[in-house]
């Protein structure tokens, strides 16, 4: 079941071996699994998404760079 959140803060993600991409601020749905997470976005005419671990989203969400919506 996915769950709404907000990206407030700096919120990176990495394809594969490349380099860190930041997922812009708003609004972003969220799928929490076992072991990762996977958000997803829209921004205008292009939509985006990403897995990543948990501990990561833990994080950033102890740190208020994601917050979760009640």
């Amino acid at each position: 079941m996915a769950q709404s959140a907000t990206i407030v803060g700096k919120v990176e993600y990495r394809e594969g071996d490349g380099p860190n991409i930041v997922i812009r601020p708003g609004p972003v749905k969220v799928e929490t699994g076992l072991n990762d997470v996977t958000l997803s976005w829209v921004d205008e005419d292009v939509r985006g998404s990403t897995a990543m671990p948990l501990t990561d989203f833990k994080r950033y969400v102890s740190e208020g760079k994601i917050q979760l919506a009640s």
